[in-house]
């Protein structure tokens, strides 16, 4: 049995057209897939914990080898459940939708949470990173939405760092098995058939992932 864990980061709720795909998406994985756990996990939900001065602290103790101590140790502590609730899914389901070029705040947030040492990356002093994800058969379907950048526009309609960064974080972690899912619709009326042909994609994905 799977786990698939769907990481949601707009905060739209039903105006929100990633979240929409993204709910074709597990309907269909539901059907398909009746025996495997589906979850959910709404970024906005306020369970996701800050990463200040405490947790930047603690990472840095730990990596140092020293011992945590309170308010570093609690923050610590909070962030590798968050580490673990990620981990627990072998399937993962990303919905993005372009905020500003790149990805929504809250979804860069977790990131910096949960790419933590010893659990998401290492690093040999000779070779680089090591991607920790790497053989662990995790494999992610990311749902890229806008409302004005296009793969066929010019730069007059922004510049895409929303999927080359988050594409980048994902095979960082050794995480390579990537399907995309795409919304673009231009501005000029064929934001329809845009959405169409993603909800398909959607289904078609899902129904083997």
């Amino acid at each position: 049995m799977s786990t698939l864990l769907h990481i949601a980061s707009s905060p739209r709720g039903d105006k929100s057209e990633s979240l929409r795909i993204a709910d074709t998406f597990v309907d269909v994985y539901r059907e398909t897939h009746p025996d495997d756990e589906v979850v959910t996990w709404n970024l906005w939900d306020g369970t996701l914990p800050e990463f200040g001065p405490a947790a930047a602290g603690a990472k840095m103790t730990f990596i140092a080898g020293e011992p945590l101590e309170a308010e570093e140790a609690a923050a610590w502590d909070a962030v590798q459940a968050t580490v673990q609730r990620f981990l627990a899914a072998d399937r993962l389901l990303f919905s993005v939708p372009m905020w500003n070029a790149g990805v929504p705040y809250i979804l860069k947030q977790f990131i910096d949470v949960i790419s933590q040492p010893g659990t998401i990356w290492g690093l040999d002093p000779h070779t680089g990173y090591e991607p920790l994800l790497a053989g662990t058969g995790r494999k992610a379907a990311v749902i890229y939405t806008s409302g004005v950048w296009g793969p066929a526009l010019g730069p007059a309609f922004g510049i895409n760092h929303q999927s080359t960064f988050f594409n980048d974080w994902l095979h960082w972690t050794g995480i390579t098995d990537i399907t995309e899912i795409r919304h673009h619709p231009t501005l000029t009326g064929d934001a329809t058939q845009s959405r169409e042909a993603a909800l398909s994609d959607a289904r078609s994905t899902a129904k083997t992932f």
